[in-house]
């Protein structure tokens, strides 16, 4: 793997973190809070850039890799830009290959050049088609899932209203009772967990690109914040705790990277690696937002400071999965083998 980006992936990433920079600002993500935690217009600028689809097959209008796709992710999350760009970019992948051949061409087209916005409900469908909590649910034209086994697909007009959350995500049910099949079986079951594992892997590169602004914009805020006259960042224990976010955000991004470079590679691990390297995000970005908001002190809690932002996401990006412990618990099983009976 390498540790280091390509000169094409360090053009991607400056290409990309400029229009981030410009176009996702703060004051960007506040006001998308009050539209469901989402903006159509930074949407057509990430479509008209390419970003929705470029991961898809080259026949299909893609062409680059799973890895190049999370260049361009992690300054995604450096930002918290508010657009679905991983759950849709997972769900454009799995509608043009395999199980997803079938979906109609017209249809696949407009979810790659991002006319048509696609998710991914994460949880297997309950009993009634309901799937509840749907990343991106609010704003999504198209949303596949798993439901009794079978991979559906539901074209519909998304209901534009968000359900109440911390990190004011585009978060819905949405009822997939009459989607269309699009696969059954083996396959449909492989393709579903493909397009899960590539979203926790992304979604873990996320995390570091989010950890790494937050640290920014602590060792920003403790140069310039006096206290007894003199920096807060003079003090060992302000110090020490950004030391300690920084290694952990630095070690939580090399193993998200590793993760997409096995998923990319075909290898078979990548699937226990996405889930460790998206527990291990969550947590290190977690710590460095609680950092840094604790060294803000009071004003940290304020709305009119950025970091409450990105400390809200930290939390609440990973809870779209469901319970963490339940991903936990899955990892204990895949290496221990299932929990026995007590004695």
């Amino acid at each position: 793997m390498r540790t280091r980006y390509s000169e094409d992936q360090q053009a991607v990433s400056e290409a990309f973190g400029d229009l981030f920079a410009r176009e996702a600002t703060p004051e960007v993500v506040r006001a998308a809070e009050g539209r469901g935690g989402f903006d159509r217009g930074l949407w057509h600028k990430l479509a008209a850039a390419g970003a929705p689809g470029m991961a898809v097959p080259a026949a299909d209008g893609g062409g680059a890799s799973l890895v190049d796709l999370a260049v361009v992710v992690y300054e995604w999350g450096r930002r918290i830009a508010p657009v679905p760009l991983v759950e849709h970019a997972v769900t454009a992948r799995l509608l043009c290959t395999g199980a997803g051949r079938g979906v109609p061409r017209e249809l696949r087209d407009a979810v790659v050049s991002g006319d048509l916005m696609a998710t991914l409900a994460l949880r297997p469908v309950s009993t009634g088609g309901s799937a509840r909590l749907v990343p991106a649910g609010a704003v999504a034209d198209v949303v596949t899932g798993l439901r009794d086994g079978a991979l559906v697909l539901d074209r519909s007009e998304p209901p534009g209203e968000a359900r109440p959350n911390t990190a004011d995500l585009p978060l819905a049910d949405r009822d997939l009772s009459g989607a269309a099949v699009i696969a059954t079986g083996e396959a449909a079951r492989d393709a579903w967990n493909a397009a899960l594992t590539e979203w926790k892997a992304l979604m873990a590169v996320a995390y570091t690109g989010l950890a790494s602004e937050v640290l920014a914009m602590g060792v920003a805020y403790v140069k310039q914040r006096h206290q007894f006259g003199v920096p807060v960042g003079s003090f060992q224990a302000v110090q020490h705790g950004l030391a300690d976010a920084a290694t952990r955000a630095e070690g939580a991004r090399l193993l998200a990277f590793r993760a997409v470079s096995e998923l990319d590679a075909g290898h078979p691990g990548g699937g226990r690696l996405a889930s460790m390297a998206l527990l291990f995000g969550a947590e290190s970005a977690r710590f460095a937002s609680d950092r840094v908001l604790q060294y803000h002190g009071g004003y940290g809690y304020s709305a009119e400071y950025d970091v409450q932002l990105y400390y809200r996401r930290a939390a609440a990006w990973l809870l779209q999965l469901g319970e963490p412990a339940a991903e936990v618990a899955r990892l204990a099983e895949h290496d221990l083998g299932p929990k026995g009976r007590a004695a």
